[in-house]
């Protein structure tokens, strides 16, 4: 699809230029043939993970409990659905710099990112648009209405207790955008003994990582507080010569400010009420150019550009059990989204968002589970260039059933969402799972979708229209999940297809009759076509951890018969951890593949972490990494750059009972 012409602000308001590509419909085929260059990687891979199921006699451990699934808890067996878990040990071992990092180190998700951290990063869950998946902080939505997607880069890692990630259709249970998935961040909450816990680490090119947090219970009240701050010099987020005259020499820095604290009250057993806020400041440069009458509209690169983001929440919840089989829960929450970009002339786009959210559990008898909810969400959204602030309300009512009969277990979730813009859109979900051997489970599910337009899409002057629709999806997939011991499995085949892509129409006659459209609009013009599979290994060797995956994805612009911008077709990772006592060391292995981009194809790249720790006593750790220890030179985005070899060392402190 073509893209709005280059000095169209309605393009400069995204940071990410497949904005266009929005994707996502069903036909299970079979896998995309792997490309000739990826085939030794994917060869070593895909023998690790054969490696990885040599038979162990150790004891089965017992499933995680999930939420994402279901929106209930519900053991990881139960769910029908293709969910991960990142828990808080993996969080505090990985070498990921962010949290995009992190999550790109999942089978199935992959990340661009324009430059070093701290700039704007988009995340594919199965290549799937950077406005394609929901982002959830305990339970609150977040993210930027008027750009359609989340920015990653103004969420740190030390607040964060556990993430999941639902990969797959997420809109009968989470409504709009829930296309490619779901992400869902829970941060910490105290409970036992006082806790303090914290953290310094500083690294090359000026960065530092440090925050400190205390936690606990005492009585009917648990509290959780943390402050933390993230920065660092960078390098030029462009390289010389970029093929729109942005480069700007100097270095691209960012530092990140997050504040927390979490509230609970149980005045008795199976009754808590809690209150959690959240800040984060984000202060970060990045390269670009203004156009200004005071220069004659001649190109300047020279200003220091910078994007100051503060997002917040305030949510207030409850959770209430009545008897053994009904639970209920309330939240009713605040989100802030605050972004002012430029560098002379500053540009500012705001989305606020009041949510509140009812919703029931069932559980008849074991196994059998009845969950309904009721949502209302609110969404303002302000941006310098539109005509007036705008608004839009959603209601929606949620349905799902969760059940299991023997070795068999069904789940199904209805949702219907009426927008006062964009109207009403159903949704659903099927789910079947079955254990077809001990340890070893069969799981088929297939669902429908939608994405929302953005406030851009709609309202912006020029470019948005009023008129346009959400996109519509469908997705079908057939997964295989074994089991034992310290050994997990998990193999999953998808298709996902989407209609009426919102993309540029450049061609004005298909606009609505308004002089201001001369150069195009929004328009329902696309269709795309994500087909793909994923695999993933873990296996304990006594005091080794080893864990790897694998990739393969293809993804159509069906318009245009060609392959979606910034998705590769094959990801890998492997990664090793070691314990020796008071020692710890680990390594991991990242491989990405070639990916298109502005009528290019950037070079597939690998990257080695290393990382070493010493608890020299029970609460104090030293801590070390190499980060691309090769120093390998990526290019992430066209003719953007991230830093090259980095080392990283600090101390950690975790106390409890001070």
């Amino acid at each position: 699809m073509s893209q709005p012409p280059a000095g169209k602000r309605a393009v400069a308001c995204c940071p990410d230029p497949s904005f266009t590509m929005r994707t996502c419909h069903p036909a299970l085929r079979a896998l995309p043939a792997v490309p000739r260059s990826a085939r030794v990687p994917t060869v070593l891979c895909l023998a690790l993970l054969a490696a990885f199921a040599a038979p162990t006699f150790a004891q089965t451990k017992l499933s995680a409990v999930v939420i994402s699934g279901s929106r209930e808890p519900l053991p990881l067996d139960r769910v029908t659905a293709d969910v991960v878990v990142i828990d808080a040990q993996r969080i505090r071992e990985s070498t990921a710099d962010s949290i995009e990092d992190l999550l790109r180190r999942e089978a199935g998700v992959q990340v661009s990112r324009t430059g070093s951290p701290g700039q704007s990063a988009a995340v594919f869950i199965r290549g799937a648009g950077s406005g394609n998946t929901v982002v959830l902080i305990d339970g609150v939505r977040v993210g930027s209405a008027t750009l359609g997607q989340v920015e990653f880069e103004a969420i740190g890692l030390s607040q964060i207790e556990r993430i999941e990630v639902l990969r797959g259709p997420g809109s009968s249970l989470y409504g709009a955008d829930a296309v490619g998935g779901v992400v869902q961040i829970f941060t910490r909450r105290g409970e036992g003994e006082p806790r303090v816990a914290g953290n310094l680490t500083v690294g090359g090119h000026r960065s530092l990582d440090g925050s400190v947090g205390v936690s606990g219970a005492q009585g009917v009240v648990d509290y959780a507080a943390s402050v933390s701050r993230q920065s660092s010099r960078g390098v030029s987020a462009l390289k010389a010569g970029d093929r729109f005259g942005n480069y700007n020499p100097d270095d691209d820095g960012y530092t990140r400010d997050t504040a927390q604290l979490k509230l609970g009250f149980t005045p008795a057993a199976g009754q808590r009420v809690g209150v959690n806020l959240i800040e984060s400041r984000l202060n970060a440069q990045y390269d670009a150019s203004e156009y200004l009458a005071s220069n004659g509209f001649n190109q300047d690169a020279t200003p220091d550009f910078r994007g100051k983001l503060k997002t917040s929440i305030a949510s207030l919840d409850y959770r209430g059990e009545f008897g053994p089989g009904l639970a209920l829960t309330a939240q009713a929450a605040h989100s802030d989204d605050d972004l002012k970009s430029g560098g002379t002339e500053i540009n500012r786009f705001r989305t606020q968002r009041d949510q509140f959210t009812l919703q029931g559990a069932w559980t008849p008898l074991v196994g059998q589970q009845f969950v309904a909810a009721v949502e209302h969400l609110t969404e303002r959204a302000h941006s310098d260039s539109f005509n007036a602030d705008e608004s839009r309300r959603n209601d929606a009512l949620v349905l799902g059933y969760s059940g299991q009969f023997g070795a068999h277990t069904l789940q199904a979730d209805v949702r219907q969402d009426r927008n006062s813009v964009y109207g009403s859109n159903p949704t659903g979900r099927l789910g079947w799972s079955m254990e077809v051997a001990k340890g070893l489970r069969v799981r088929v599910l297939g669902g429908s979708t939608f994405r929302a337009p953005s406030f851009n899409e709609l309202f912006y002057p020029g470019y948005g229209v009023p008129t346009v629709t959400p996109e519509k999806g469908r997705s079908v997939e057939l997964g295989l999940t074994w089991r034992s011991g310290t050994t997990e499995l998990a193999a999953t085949a998808y298709e996902n297809r989407v209609h009426d892509m919102i993309g540029y129409e450049t061609n004005n006659a298909l606009c609505p009759a308004d002089p201001s459209y001369q150069y195009g609009c929004a328009r329902n013009i696309g269709e795309a076509r994500l087909r793909g599979g994923t695999v993933s290994a873990t296996h304990r060797w006594g005091s080794l951890r080893m864990a790897a995956t694998l990739d393969v994805l293809d993804a159509q612009d069906l318009v245009q018969n060609k392959r979606l911008a910034r998705r590769a077709a094959h990801q890998e990772s492997l990664s090793a951890d070691y314990e020796m006592g008071a020692w710890s060391f680990g390594a991991a292995v990242l491989a990405v593949g070639k990916r298109p981009d502005g009528g290019v194809y950037l070079g597939a790249y690998e990257t080695l972490d290393l990382r070493a720790r010493w608890r020299f006593t029970p609460q104090w750790q030293l801590e070390a990494k190499l980060l691309n220890a090769t120093n390998r030179n990526i290019e992430p985005v066209r003719d953007y750059q991230q830093i090259g070899r980095q080392a990283w060392l600090g101390v950690r402190f975790d106390g409890k009972g001070l």
